[in-house]
């Protein structure tokens, strides 16, 4: 048989290149001082960039995980059944000490490197990022009850992953989630009626119906529930140490939009045992300190999902041409390419910057700590919410190519949503910021001189920053108008980083774009003069260098 036709003009896959191959990422860490931990983010990134690791997100992604309620005689057992490249993919996270490792590393920028190793390894498969960041936050949380944090957290922090259902003490290592989310209300976890009774042990036991709980085969648990005091935060082992399962019931696993390779489930406790950590009443207090580090990781996923999507669309169109030319040349695709490149350097800056800060907060430091709450918030909230209309454009760059599963450029379109509402969804994390600016109004001042570091070095910056001061004048209106405040202190936030530490060529199409409003409603509207040419280098992948 003749051959009908001959393929030509197709881009060549994105595969076997180092993923840490990314300016705003090595950058961070030689400005933070973290020189040495190059190489070894090198080595994450050659993984990443290859073809065995992506397939093993592919296979992850391809088979989700299935419910086992009972076994074939009847029994209750409630596990779930994951495919093989899942716990591969688990395996290397932890090993790479993406989990709980930094709080038992002594390197002074533990945090960050491990924040640099999470944006590159987050790119072969998001799903499992989700068991890895709740892993990694549980730690300080944990340390809210001494004598759990003793026994436990050296389990929590060491780089073994072992995903049998054993008494955790018998382990060489754990994973940990939480289960917060009821159904009754949501975000609202104050309307959690889960009941915790004490015995005479020093234990609880809960029950009540936990409407979403991510990763459920993780070996221990952080669980809100009503105890006599109030809301208060347990500690809930998956097995029980004399080998029994605790009674900690899967109805079924959530049909989600995306994010596919992680189970997700209602949980019913049943008399389930579970120790306090913090005080009774005490349960939003003790578990923010998890919230605050997955939504962290919240900010730092996003950002991996704008680069990826960047990346792929200046691969593409690299090799693609249309109308006599390469897109990469034709200057409207340059628009784009150049707008999406921004979006996703502002957005890894900050989110590197707040893992630095991470490092400094938990040295001590009380200042970087007031700043990274702030921060966080306006940040969590702002780079979220950027996160879908920058996959979706990205996707657009590949045309119909993109609209197909191969590309994966669909998967990261649908995973884009998720960061936004995980740990509190838009309002929530807009309304948050507030609150916490009222309950401590020095965290507003300090993050306003924060952007003074930068006074006098750009105009534009200078004025967004005097007009954010002022948009806190009314203050009837500030609830109405919270996802704007939050939003605009974002953006400022992003351009004194940049116009600090970033390319020129960045920094000025930000300040222009984003600051000065010299900007369309949709990427691709960057003002003439912008110099897309270095700006889309940057983000283009260097295959075969």
């Amino acid at each position: 048989m003749s051959a009908t036709h001959e393929v030509v003009n197709q881009v060549p896959p994105l595969i076997n290149f180092d993923a840490a191959d990314y300016a705003p990422i090595l950058e961070a860490l030689q400005r933070e001082g973290a020189h040495d931990a190059l190489e070894e983010l090198h080595d994450v990134g050659r993984l990443a960039g290859s073809e065995e690791a992506q397939r093993w997100g592919d296979l992850a992604e391809a088979h989700p995980p299935v419910l086992r309620t009972h076994d074939r005689y009847g029994h209750r057992i409630d596990e779930v059944e994951y495919d093989p490249a899942y716990h591969q993919l688990m395996t290397t996270a932890v090993e790479m000490g993406l989990h709980g490792a930094p709080w038992a590393d002594p390197h002074p920028r533990a945090h960050l490197v491990r924040a640099a190793k999470m944006a590159v390894w987050g790119q072969v498969d998001a799903g499992h990022g989700c068991p890895i960041s709740m892993t990694y936050a549980v730690v300080p949380a944990l340390r809210h009850n001494r004598e759990l944090a003793e026994r436990y957290e050296p389990l929590l922090t060491a780089r073994v992953y072992d995903p049998a259902l054993h008494p955790p003490l018998t382990k060489a290592g754990l994973i940990a989630g939480m289960s917060m989310t009821e159904k009754q209300g949501g975000s609202d976890v104050r309307a959690g009626t889960t009941r915790a009774v004490p015995q005479s042990d020093g234990s609880y036991l809960l029950t009540g119906h936990k409407w979403f709980t991510s990763a459920p085969m993780s070996d221990v648990f952080l669980v809100l529930a009503q105890a006599p005091g109030g809301l208060s935060c347990f500690f809930l082992p998956r097995v029980l140490q004399d080998g029994t399962r605790n009674r900690m019931h899967l109805q079924r696993l959530k049909d989600k939009l995306g994010n596919h390779s992680n189970a997700s489930s209602e949980v019913e406790y049943d008399e389930a045992v579970a120790w306090l950590v913090g005080e009774e009443g005490r349960g939003v207090p003790t578990i923010i300190e998890m919230v605050n580090m997955t939504r962290l990781d919240c900010t730092i996923g996003t950002s991996t999902g704008m680069r990826v999507g960047t990346a792929q669309a200046a691969h593409h169109a690299v090799h693609r041409s249309a109308f006599g030319a390469h897109l990469v040349d034709q200057p409207l695709m340059r628009n784009v390419l150049a707008d999406l490149a921004v979006e996703s350097e502002a957005a890894t800056t900050v989110a590197l910057w707040l893992a630095a800060l991470t490092d400094r907060a938990t040295a001590g430091d009380e200042h970087a700590n007031t700043l990274r709450r702030i921060s966080l918030s306006v940040s969590k909230y702002f780079v979220c919410k950027r996160g879908p209309i920058h996959a979706a454009e990205a996707l657009e760059c590949l045309g119909g190519n993109g609209y197909v599963e191969e590309s994966r450029m669909p998967r990261l379109y649908r995973e884009a949503p998720l960061l936004s509402v995980w740990e509190g969804s838009g309002n929530v994390a807009a309304l948050d910021t507030l609150r916490a600016m009222a309950k401590q109004p020095e965290t507003l001042q300090v993050f306003f001189d924060e952007l003074g570091a930068t006074a006098g070095a750009d105009a534009r910056l200078d004025a967004a920053v005097t007009d954010l001061k002022a948009s806190f004048g009314d203050l009837d209106t500030l609830e109405h108008r919270a996802r704007r405040i939050v939003g605009d202190m974002a953006v400022a936030l992003q351009g004194s980083l940049l116009v600090r530490h970033g390319h020129p060529a960045v920094a000025d199409a930000f300040c222009v774009s984003r600051l000065s409003g010299d900007w369309g409603t949709v990427f691709g509207t960057l003002p003439t003069g912008v110099d897309t040419a270095a700006i889309i280098d940057r983000a283009t992948p260097k295959v075969g260098s």
